[in-house]
């Protein structure tokens, strides 16, 4: 199992740096960056020149975006990766690690919570529309599966907010905290269910959003399973039918669905960037939708470097639990 999970390790570093090389030339050939947007109002007005943006752009390496210019640049970002420097963010004033460690956090909050809450409702929503096929739980379920699962986040976040927060008033409308509230220092459970009653519309976004994928898929490899001989056989020794589903069907049906939420670990911390820009809770996703449109190059790179790291840890994770929930997977 160690050889094995040291070529992935191997293989996930050529990956990280294929995928750096990409992401660094893309950033670099955007049309504006961070310099231009600052620079152009003085620019317009005369008080800076072009050649005084072009010197300005030579200091943080922006100025030469021909391909060896990118390589050069791209090699001084690598080395500094490999020390844990991924760059200073030019709209936040700080290092980019320490951003988004600051902001990932409330993005877990929302994620795990979101996940606990999908995970808990669509599988064994699943479960009871393969067991019920054709029938009016499973016709039920899956149509408003299929509903949720092609609402836009902004459109049924849009609706949420007008229906519970504009015209029943019983919910926030923006926000993680309360901004006509003053809380006292040591007032700890009151800024806590403040913020919490602040997440109830997004983390009910993504459960709605989120619970029809899992739903589907959860009924279809149940479906599978349950047509397998020795569902049958089972069946035929008498054996109760709750028994035969969660002991027999169920577990099988985990090989594939454990895999599968093995490799959610990128959404857990890297943010929901349109749930979280729609309600303005600041998270790292709303922060790099902010320091993307602003052309930060520094912050873009380390973010979806960040996503990038977390892809392949959540893939190695998924092989791993084959394993795991699977005897006769060998890593071998």
């Amino acid at each position: 199992m160690w050889k094995y999970i040291g070529k992935r390790l191997l293989l996930a570093i050529v990956i990280l740096i294929g995928v750096s090389i990409m992401i660094y030339a893309l950033s670099m050939l955007m049309p504006t960056d961070y310099i231009d947007r600052q620079t152009a109002p003085a620019v317009a007005n005369g008080t800076m020149t072009l050649d005084d943006v072009t010197r300005l752009k030579e200091i943080y390496g922006l100025a030469d975006k021909s391909f060896f210019g990118i390589v050069k640049s791209y090699s001084t970002w690598l080395v500094g990766a490999f020390t844990g420097d991924l760059g200073y963010s030019f709209l936040f004033g700080r290092p980019v690690s320490t951003v988004i460690n600051e902001y990932m956090w409330t993005s877990f909050i929302l994620a795990f919570i979101a996940f606990i809450l999908e995970t808990g409702i669509s599988i064994p929503m699943g479960i009871r529309a393969a067991v019920n096929q054709y029938g009016g739980y499973d016709y039920t379920v899956s149509v408003l599966a299929m509903i949720g699962t092609a609402l836009p986040s902004f459109f049924l976040a849009a609706l949420l907010m007008n229906v519970f927060c504009i015209q029943l008033g019983w919910l926030p409308l923006q926000g993680l905290t309360s901004a006509t509230k003053i809380f006292a220092a040591d007032a700890h459970m009151e800024i806590f269910l403040d913020k919490a009653w602040h997440l109830i519309l997004p983390i009910t976004v993504l459960v709605l959003l989120g619970v029809g994928g899992l739903m589907r898929y959860t009924r279809t490899n149940m479906l599978e399973v349950m047509n397998s001989d020795y569902i049958r056989t089972a069946r035929a020794k008498g054996l109760p039918e709750h028994t035969v589903v969660y002991k027999h069907a169920f577990r099988n049906t985990l090989i594939p669905l454990v895999t599968m939420l093995s490799g959610s670990l990128p959404g857990l911390f890297g943010g929901a960037m349109i749930t979280e820009t729609v309600f303005a809770v600041p998270g790292i996703g709303y922060i790099a939708l902010r320091a993307t449109m602003q052309g930060d190059i520094p912050f873009i790179m380390g973010y979806n470097m960040f996503l990038a790291i977390l892809t392949v840890i959540g893939m190695l994770i998924s092989d791993l639990m084959y394993m795991v929930v699977d005897p006769r997977v060998k890593l071998k």
